[in-house]
């Protein structure tokens, strides 16, 4: 494969049996990051919210696996809508589908059964979780959709990967409250900086294919767009930990992933992809930053 991409088909995707590699690939599990950053606001629920360790202990094992398979059923749904395209962008075009490794008829009938196991995880929790579970399909589905239609498509995507907060609270809990979606609301934000950074890995091949994003409409003023998105993002994690109760031991506890994401703003350099890449991964260790400050808040 020649040209930047992320796709990473050594290591351990390598030793595979061959037929399984473009499955594998296909659902980015070369690259694990989009996991950890979907489980992540679920995680700050079971950290916020859980009834005892061993609940958030299991529901953060159902939530990790459940994360795998579902982000892995949206890059399929992702590549489904996007195979044309994905040609066209240099960092997009050996993607399984996009390469033809996988055809469309076979990349239909894995997500039928990601999203059969997925569902199998999900009825595991109670009936407010199940059906925020089911609900999430709905922006799932539209992301793909987005990038042709508005310069908004990350804040679809933060739809997306925030909706584990909600789903995991009321797994948590049984139900929502204003805490949830504080919590929700500061997933979003996040989510829509972050995923701003990573759009900006493709502005150019994006321009030129008509694909939108926020990368292309900040363009130079991404810098402050981030630090507002970021703002309001710890603004709103410290209401939901205030709604929930914590102790003022959270407030201090927030600092750490404060200054993780003020790293990111003023290390930022648009015109990098590979900075970009590495910026917008950086982002699990603030999410779990963020998940001992609310372990922190309940001491």
């Amino acid at each position: 494969m020649s040209g930047y991409t992320d796709i990473r088909a050594g290591g351990w995707v390598a030793r595979l049996p061959e037929a399984w590699r473009p499955y594998a690939l296909l659902m980015r599990l070369d690259r694990p990051i989009g996991s950890w950053l979907l489980v992540l606001p679920g995680f700050w629920a079971f950290a916020m919210a859980a009834p005892s360790w061993g609940r958030g202990l299991w529901l953060a094992a159902l939530f990790g696996l459940g994360a795998v398979l579902m982000r892995g059923a949206g890059c399929v749904v992702n590549d489904l809508w996007d195979r044309d395209l994905d040609r066209q962008v240099e960092r997009t075009a050996g993607r399984p589908l996009a390469s033809g490794m996988v055809t469309p008829k076979q990349a239909l009938a894995f997500l039928l059964v990601l999203l059969a196991v997925s569902f199998l995880i999900l009825i595991q929790l109670p009936w407010a979780a199940i059906l925020l579970g089911v609900l999430s399909l709905v922006p799932i589905v539209l992301y793909p959709l987005a990038k042709r239609v508005t310069d908004w498509p990350q804040a679809v995507l933060g739809l997306v990967f925030s909706w584990a907060a909600p789903t995991g609270y009321a797994a948590a809990t049984g139900g929502l409250d204003a805490a949830a979606f504080a919590l929700w609301a500061a997933g979003f934000f996040w989510i829509l900086g972050y995923d701003t950074i990573y759009a900006h890995q493709d502005r150019e091949d994006d321009a030129l294919v008509g694909i939108r994003s926020t990368a292309l409409k900040f363009g130079e003023r991404t810098r402050p767009f981030l630090a507002a998105c970021y703002a309001v993002t710890l603004a709103l994690l410290l209401l939901a930990g205030v709604l929930a109760g914590l102790s003022w031991w959270f407030a201090p506890a927030l600092l750490l992933p404060a200054a993780l994401l003020a790293r990111q703003v003023v290390r930022l350099d648009i015109r990098d992809p590979a900075l970009c890449l590495r910026l917008f991964k950086a982002n699990r260790d603030v999410g779990l930053a963020v998940a001992a400050a609310f372990l922190i808040g309940r001491l």
